[in-house]
């Protein structure tokens, strides 16, 4: 009986990070659609959306507007210690920058969609006690493939290359 409740409160806590996960996918496509690169990314508190972000390097001509940075930022500023109650979502592993800011915020845990177009700095975040999920998911590996292959040089520039 114990087995069959833990099973199931597994289940739905992967249900909700799949559902939580599209949420940042639909940034990502939101960001693509303005001309820029499909990364999408939503900050999760008990449960409740409360900051979406998606990359905007391009449309604003910025250097620092990652989608995991604009998604913190559409939060507003609110006591470091609401943080810990956080989970961010974001479609792709987190590069130095965006890393840090979760380290720096203590954002318990990232469930990123995939890390095979990009890797970030996992075993950072790892050393500084920060749970991290890999959802693997199809849908974010091919969205980013797809863009990488056709702007090279703009994901080059993106991750700092």
């Amino acid at each position: 009986m114990e087995s069959r409740v833990i099973k199931e409160n597994l289940k739905t806590i992967e249900d909700k990070h799949h559902e939580f996960m599209a949420e940042a996918q639909k940034e990502a496509i939101e960001g693509l659609s303005n001309g820029g690169i499909p990364v999408g990314a939503v900050l999760v508190k008990n449960g409740e959306i409360i900051g979406r972000g998606h990359n905007q390097r391009i449309q604003l001509d910025s250097t620092i507007l990652h989608a995991e940075m604009k998604c913190l930022e559409s939060v507003g500023r609110i006591k470091a210690d609401n943080y810990k109650d956080c989970i961010l979502y974001t479609t792709l592993s987190p590069c130095a920058m965006c890393s840090g800011a979760i380290i720096l915020y203590k954002i318990p845990m990232v469930v990123m969609g995939e890390n095979e177009n990009f890797k970030g700095p996992e075993k950072y975040l790892r050393d500084h006690d920060v749970q991290l999920i890999n959802l693997d998911l199809e849908s974010c590996k091919k969205m980013l493939k797809k863009f990488i292959l056709k702007h090279p040089k703009l994901w080059n520039e993106d991750i700092g290359l």
